[in-house]
C-alpha cells in the first residue's frame, strides 16, 4: 500500500527580502530572522552571488527578472504561503527581528497593517535628501488618506490574503506607498511604531542619490494621483 505523505505546514510568517547585490549584508540580515519564520530572498538580478549565498544560508530564493523594488516585493508576496507576510530591506539598515511585535499586533487583530517609522542611528543612516522626500510624501499621504503617518518605511507586516486583495499594480518605487494608500481606501487599521534605522551596507539603489530620490518621489506622486480603487475585503 502506497504511503500517503502530507505536505509540510506553511511557515507561521514569511519575510520578503527584496535583494539586488546585497551579498555583504545578507549574513547579518538572515541571522536575525526569528526562529521558525521563513526568509524569502527575492533576487532582482544580482551579479554578486547574492542568490547562491542566500540559499546557502538557509533562505528560500525567488527570482524576479523584472527590475524594480515593487516587482521584487510583489514576487515575494505571491510566492509566500504564510498567513502573515512581512517586508524588510535586505541591506542591513533594518533588523528583521523587530517584526515580532508587528506580527503579534496583526495576529491579535489590533491592526491590519503595521509599519516601522525609521529613527536614524548614526549620521549616515538616512541622507538628508531622502528624509526631505519622505517627509513631503508623508504629508501628501496624510492629505490623500487622512492617515497621520510619519514614514513610508519598508519594515511592515500584514495578512497575505488581505494584501493580495489590494491588487497592487506598481512595480517600481511606488509599491510601498500604493500598499498604504489602498489599505487606507479599504478602511484598514494602520499602525506605526518607531524602529532604529542603521547605516546601510553598500550603496542604495533608490535613495543613494538625488536622482534616485527624485525618481522615487515621481513614482509615488503618480500613485497618490490614482483614483480610489474598488478593493476586495474593504471595511467601508
Amino acid at each position: 500500500m502506497k504511503a500517503v505523505t502530507t505536505p509540510p505546514p506553511p511557515p507561521p510568517v514569511d519575510v520578503v527580502l527584496p535583494c539586488l547585490n546585497e551579498a555583504e549584508a545578507l549574513p547579518w540580515v538572515l541571522e536575525r530572522i526569528p526562529a521558525g519564520w521563513r526568509a524569502l530572498v527575492v533576487d532582482n538580478g544580482s551579479t554578486d552571488g547574492s542568490a547562491d549565498l542566500a540559499r546557502a544560508l538557509g533562505a528560500t530564493v525567488v527570482h524576479e527578472p523584472r527590475r524594480g523594488f515593487g516587482a521584487a516585493c510583489h514576487a515575494g508576496l505571491t510566492a509566500a504561503t504564510a498567513d502573515i507576510v512581512c517586508f524588510c530591506d535586505c541591506d542591513a539598515s533594518l533588523d528583521p527581528s523587530l517584526l515580532v511585535p508587528f506580527v503579534r499586533e496583526v495576529r491579535a487583530g489590533e491592526s491590519d497593517l503595521v509599519l516601522g517609522r525609521r529613527r536614524p542611528r548614526g549620521r549616515n543612516a538616512w541622507p538628508a535628501h531622502a528624509r526631505v522626500g519622505n517627509a513631503a510624501l508623508s504629508l501628501l499621504l496624510r492629505r490623500r488618506t487622512g492617515l497621520r503617518l510619519h514614514d513610508l518605511g519598508p519594515l511592515r507586516a500584514a495578512r497575505r490574503e488581505a494584501l493580495l486583495g489590494l491588487r497592487l499594480t506598481d512595480r517600481r518605487s511606488g509599491y510601498p506607498l500604493q500598499m498604504v494608500v489602498r489599505a487606507a481606501d479599504a478602511g484598514w487599521r494602520v499602525a506605526e511604531h518607531d524602529v532604529p534605522y542603521l547605516p546601510r551596507t553598500g550603496a542604495s539603489k533608490v535613495t543613494g542619490t538625488w536622482r534616485g530620490t527624485w525618481q522615487a518621489v515621481r513614482d509615488m506622486r503618480r500613485v497618490l494621483a490614482e483614483p480610489p480603487a474598488a478593493l476586495e475585503g474593504s471595511r467601508r
